[in-house]
């Protein structure tokens, strides 16, 4: 028996409540319930179901290879962990004009290259004529390549069982809609049930899926919560648009390690990688300039040299200014609090300013140290050694903290010609001061730092 049941359903987070409210009380949104009709089945308690499945030791299981889709695109193919693997379903997210559109035709035109089966990309934003424009800009010409604007889930499902392509991308899930459901294509049901049906039909036919995902004001997916955790992978395009350099960022991977990057340079035939990002960025560096100090970085398994800039100034304000831009201003502020209660810094009348050059966002704490020096030595007017990289977190009572993975800091710093390497000295062995000709300088403190790296 079916009876109908009027539900309030949030549009921003998918939560359900009996009653309307202003504000949702599961994610705090204003004006995001929408009133949903329901049919709830009444059964017994007692029902038995017939089980369709038995469980079986996992010993039992068989162990079996999959084999991944090489990928040309080989800063691609790293974040992935070494390729497509068929059936997955993967979510591309990003800002507006970021490139996620450009890096998936880009990627379809190389697969349409190398497979004898059709590509298709399905676009529920744009035409198939301005898709054909941005493929005359980025010289995308393979015959293969399918190119479908459609919005209908169902239409989709359709031309994907008649066409058994090697590989879908669909542009954007925000944009598709089911015929079979009343809501407006974006919202949460809509989302919801459209991705469910394409990991469906991935993992059925074993077609792996791209999909691309819109994201709100504060740099979340839109959509249920749900969706992150249905695809097999998600991965976030990021960068500064005034900036040329775009990182994509591997958040969630079920079948290879978080938190790899692939570094991108946007151009105008398209997104062109950067194997050896780190002299990029160092590329327009200023040598014994105050105020610029060299972190080495970990962005995944890669290790990153980057140029960390400060500036103070005297401020005209009761409140003097703090920006960051490239790492969180909560750490910055902290930066700052240990610069003055334990080094004897006066910064509580400066404006302080810290910026990564490159237009990358970095999050792990080890550029501490590097952040300290360049504001001290933007402060003291004194440059910092041209050929010294730094490497540290700092704790609150100014002591020097270790990182992870130093052998691969101090190989790239080494690679790249520097000569010394400030470090913490919990994160090198008793006693050792070279790697590969390069001195490494471990220290216990910040005010031991600054002796060292500001130039008398």
């Amino acid at each position: 028996m079916m009876k109908e049941k009027t539900v309030y359903v949030c549009q921003n987070c998918g939560a359900s409540f009996p009653k309307w409210a202003g504000r949702c009380p599961q994610c705090g949104e204003w004006n995001t319930l929408v009133e949903k009709v329901v049919e709830v089945r009444k059964t017994s308690p007692r029902t038995l179901i017939t089980p369709t499945s038995e469980p079986v030791p996992i010993t039992a299981v068989p162990s079996e290879d999959v084999t991944r889709i090489e990928i040309p695109m080989l800063e691609l193919n790293r974040v992935l962990g070494g390729g497509i693997v068929p059936g997955s379903v993967i979510l591309i997210a990003g800002e507006p004009g970021i490139g996620k559109s450009t890096l998936l035709l880009q990627l379809a035109s190389m697969l349409a290259r190398e497979s004898s089966r059709p590509v298709l990309y399905v676009s529920g934003e744009e035409s198939v004529r301005q898709i054909k424009m941005r493929a005359a800009r980025l010289d995308v010409r393979e015959e293969n390549l399918y190119i479908l604007a459609e919005t209908s889930l169902e239409q989709i499902l359709n031309h994907i069982e008649r066409m058994e392509p090697f590989v879908v991308v669909v542009d954007s899930i925000q944009a598709i809609y089911s015929e079979y459901l009343e809501s407006t294509p974006g919202s949460i049901v809509q989302v919801r049930e459209c991705a469910y049906a394409f990991l469906k039909m991935a993992k059925s036919t074993g077609t792996p899926v791209f999909l691309v995902g819109h994201v709100t004001k504060a740099g979340d997916i839109a959509g249920p919560k749900v969706l992150e955790h249905a695809v097999d992978a998600v991965l976030y395009l990021e960068g500064d648009p005034f900036h040329a350099y775009r990182i994509l960022r591997s958040v969630k991977n079920r079948f290879g390690a978080t938190s790899e990057v692939g570094v991108f340079e946007m151009e105008e035939q398209g997104l062109r990688e950067v194997p050896n990002p780190s002299e990029i960025f160092l590329a327009e560096r200023v040598p014994n300039a105050s105020g610029s100090a060299i972190a080495v970085t970990m962005e995944g398994s890669r290790p990153l040299l980057v140029e960390i800039q400060a500036l103070t100034s005297p401020t005209s304000f009761a409140i003097p200014r703090r920006t960051a831009n490239g790492i969180d201003l909560s750490r910055l502020l902290l930066l700052i609090a240990v610069l003055t209660k334990r080094v004897g810094l006066h910064l509580s009348d400066q404006d302080v300013f810290v910026n990564v050059v490159g237009g990358i966002k970095i999050k792990e704490p080890a550029v501490d140290l590097a952040v300290a020096v360049a504001i001290a030595s933007g402060f003291r007017n004194v440059p910092v050694a041209a050929d010294l990289a730094i490497v540290g977190e700092i704790g609150l009572v100014g002591e020097l903290r270790g990182v992870r993975q130093m052998t691969q800091r101090l190989a790239e710093a080494a690679r790249l010609g520097f000569k010394k390497c400030l470090v913490p000295s919990g994160s090198v062995k008793a006693g050792q001061r070279t790697f590969d000709g390069m001195e490494v300088v471990p220290v216990r403190s910040l005010e031991e730092a600054l002796d060292i790296a500001l130039v008398r």
